[in-house]
């Protein structure tokens, strides 16, 4: 069905404007990876002096912030080297982009002009270096805003209503709140500014030489959507900023065309200037796609320094815990998204403490101990965690042997430490066990038609077995990383169907056919599961998600 929708000799552009990169994927018409560049904004942009991409302001407690021309400039580079490597960009039909979720720019009055004079004989860090009102963007690492979450909260009647409303409760990092505080420790700034950008909408504003609008899936990371009509709240705008609708712009799908390539780069690099610019969107909302997720039952988990859970679902069930974004490439979807603070640091903590400072070791008693460990449940907190959110910590607990009877009308007996191997077993099943509770509680189903998983823990075998007999699925892992850079790339090709369509065509049509010999592949690593056993622990889970709320309403932020 596919295979003539893309032309034969078509390639398609992603970029990625992460935190500490900007990374660009080409893919050809058969999907798979022709040239891929990166550059790293400490080593090769030294003169900003970031570390990991960001200043880190002293004087500000929780203030986290990137220098926005920077990323301009890593667009300019990463663009060099592109044209070095021999690309023909007059192949490109279309381009798409990731941007780091929650970051926003504040353009000054008359940058439109700007945009669409620019000279193609000059850099664009040259040209844009003055059309900021605010030169150091605000990021997702950024935890200054707590009092604006609470205002916000406050005046919409809660931290539910507003979760109901937009799809997440109000979190630091969130755009929203940001703005609110730029609004009033700023007014005079955030008065004269014309339009406000994510780091998304501000990268697809560049490649078409004026304002691009915010997509919706990125703009349900700013508290500031109403996720089922997938417009502004007008009761959350009022909430945040006086006059914030105009300063935003609208929203459009993460399908639609933003515009066409500036002649700018038509110039200077020689795209064709038919070259179609699809919504740029947020850096998760990308990996998604990169991962080829795509209905409802499939789901990602990665395994990094944080921890992530991305599902599909059809229907909307907003939590106070994690977050609900419009699917970025299925007009009738959500993507879940759960994040735990508490990943491989974590792991490797334990680790070092219980099996002799080696994963063979680690391993091992992974493998030696019984499914259930015995009753035995633990609750790991190196850092300060988002989901639960409970401070740093460690909390053990003993309720009974699942292989031999039921836990019904059980007590947890809390203990001060368990043998080493059962401590292993049970960081491992206690983060996947609140995995599968939370993904359920936004209507993920168990088990899920099949799990990838990514990350550098996704390597360890002991580690996926454990998931698979947790979860009862399939697990699968990914061939290629950057899958945000390469989610932009396949989203670049997706919208240029759909224009070329005259309307939305769902994702699968993009790959069907091509998936196996494309760079998008995933490769069986583990089969199936055990029903009983997913049903035992489905009963272990019952009585972690008890201990974890009164741990939460003990020691946390309800």
């Amino acid at each position: 069905m596919a295979d003539h929708l893309l032309p034969q000799d078509a390639l398609f552009l992603g970029f990625d404007s992460a935190t500490q990169s900007m990374k660009a994927t080409v893919l050809d018409s058969n999907l798979k990876i022709v040239h891929s560049e990166a550059v790293h904004f400490d080593t090769e942009l030294p003169h900003y002096k970031t570390k990991d991409g960001v200043y880190r302001d002293e004087s500000v407690d929780g203030r986290i912030v990137s220098p926005t021309i920077m990323w301009v400039e890593a667009l300019d580079l990463v663009l060099e080297k592109l044209s070095k490597s021999n690309l023909d960009f007059s192949k490109i039909v279309a381009v798409s982009g990731s941007g780091q979720q929650h970051g926003s720019v504040y353009w000054k009055t008359g940058s439109p002009k700007i945009l669409a004079s620019l000279e193609a004989g000059k850099r664009l860090v040259e040209q844009l270096k003055d059309a900021f009102f605010i030169k150091e963007s605000p990021i997702w690492m950024d935890s200054s805003t707590t009092a604006q979450c609470r205002e916000i909260e406050k005046a919409v009647g809660g931290a539910m209503e507003l979760s109901q409303l937009t799809g997440s409760r109000a979190y630091e990092r969130f755009t929203g709140p940001q703005i609110r505080r730029i609004f009033q420790t700023q007014p005079d700034v955030y008065r004269d500014t014309e339009r406000i950008s994510l780091v998304s909408s501000f990268m697809a504003s560049i490649l078409i030489g004026k304002y691009a609008h915010i997509d919706q899936t990125d703009g349900a990371g700013m508290n500031l959507m109403d996720i089922k009509n997938r417009t502004w709240s007008k009761e959350v705008l009022e909430a945040t900023a006086p006059g914030l609708a105009d300063k935003l712009g609208e929203l459009a799908p993460a399908h639609a065309v933003a515009g066409s390539i500036s002649p700018y780069f038509v110039e200077r690099f020689r795209f064709d200037k038919n070259c179609l610019v699809i919504q740029w969107s947020g850096d998760n909302p990308n990996s998604l796609a990169g991962l080829s997720l795509s209905s409802p039952g499939d789901v990602a988990i990665s395994l990094g320094t944080s921890d992530t859970v991305f599902g599909i679902t059809k229907e909307l069930k907003p939590r106070l815990e994690g977050h609900v974004f419009p699917n970025p490439v299925d007009t009738e979807s959500y993507m879940v998204m759960l994040v735990y603070k508490n990943g491989s640091l974590t792991r490797e903590d334990v680790r070092n403490r219980y099996a002799e400072k080696s994963w063979e070791v680690f391993n091992n008693y992974l493998e030696q101990t019984p499914p259930l460990n015995d009753g035995k449940i633990g609750f790991y907190y190196k850092e300060h965690e988002i989901l639960p959110p409970l401070p740093v910590g460690y909390h053990r607990y003993v309720v009974g042997n699942l292989l031999t009877g039921s836990l019904e009308g059980l007590e947890a007996k809390e203990v001060q430490e368990f043998d080493a191997p059962s401590e292993v077993r049970a960081v491992i099943e206690g983060q996947f066990l609140s995995m599968r509770a939370h993904a359920e509680r936004f209507g993920m189903p168990t088990p899920p038609k099949r799990i990838i998983a990514t990350g550098g823990a996704s390597a360890n075998q002991s580690i996926l077995r454990s998931i698979s007999s947790i979860f009862g699925c399939d697990i699968y892992t990914v061939q290629q990383p950057d899958s945000a850079s390469l989610g932009a790339a396949l989203r670049a090709a997706h919208g240029w169907v759909c224009e070329k369509n005259g309307s939305f065509v769902p994702m699968k049509s993009v790959y069907e056919g091509k998936l196996e010999a494309s760079s998008l592949r995933c490769k069986l690593v583990m089969s199936g599961g055990d029903g009983e056993l997913v049903d035992k622990y489905a009963q272990l889970m019952k009585k972690r998600m008890e201990l974890e709320n009164g741990l939460v309403q003990k020691l946390g932020r309800c």
